[in-house]
């Protein structure tokens, strides 16, 4: 596991994040999604973070994040899509304009699951053996 550090802090947030397009159409090219990597990975860096990793297919895609404990997670997610949704639509205006009539391109809801390190069975073990101090 890779630490990250801040002034007062050592951490390891990883997050795997899953964007939908509205409607679930399936609207996304190759380009778009190459484009949309180009932004995320800005958008990470602009947030202090990091993009690990990134693909996807024509109605969703798939991003491997870590964020510093300074981010609050649904501004970035919030962020990202209004970013990459604005400049996606106006790189690619003549592919989605036959898909959506207004100006939209990802769904209001999105998925983020914390992932790396131990299982949370191995830490939940690991805090009830802590040596109490004697009462």
């Amino acid at each position: 596991m890779q630490l990250s550090k801040l002034h007062h802090c050592v951490y390891a947030l990883n997050y795997h994040l899953v964007l939908v397009t509205k409607y679930r159409r399936k609207c996304l090219t190759a380009p778009m999604l190459t484009e949309f990597e180009v932004q995320a990975k800005e958008r990470c860096a602009a947030w202090g973070g990091r993009l690990i990793e990134a693909n996807g297919e024509p109605d969703h895609v798939h991003l491997l994040i870590e964020l510093p404990p300074t981010a609050a997670l649904a501004e970035f997610v919030n962020a990202l899509k209004t970013g990459t949704s604005r400049r996606l639509r106006t790189m690619f205006a003549q592919e989605l304009a036959g898909v959506y009539s207004k100006p939209v391109l990802w769904s209001r809801s999105y998925c983020v699951l914390s992932c790396g390190g131990a299982p949370l069975e191995i830490i939940k073990q690991y805090i009830q053996q802590q040596d109490r101090p004697d009462d």
